[in-house]
């Protein structure tokens, strides 16, 4: 399911994400993996503008991903509270409907 995200997923829209988190954390499971999809080098590439930021911690802080769109809008999610699908489905909704 992951690859299939991964081949539809368009940063076009996106001026920059950042993810922080701290890896010793047990909650940080979710950052990661959605960290792995829209870090892919495929969906970096539609996007060349897009600033993918990673930050890594040891504070024990709440794994955190801040969307910045071209807009202006901004999409901050609480990685400890939500599943990698559950942060797609959010970050996709946010994301402009492409023409078919």
């Amino acid at each position: 399911m992951a690859a299939s995200t991964k081949a539809k997923l368009l940063l076009n829209a996106v001026k920059k994400i950042s993810i922080r988190f701290c890896p010793f954390e047990p909650n940080v499971r979710s950052t990661r993996e959605f960290l792995f999809m829209v870090g892919s080098e495929k969906v970096r590439s539609t996007n060349a503008n897009c600033e993918v930021v990673t930050e890594v911690k040891h504070d024990k802080s709440a794994p955190i991903v801040d969307v910045t769109f071209t807009n202006g809008d901004r999409l901050v999610m609480n990685g400890a509270n939500l599943t990698s699908a559950e942060m797609m489905s959010a970050f996709q909704s946010r994301l402009p409907a492409r023409d078919a």
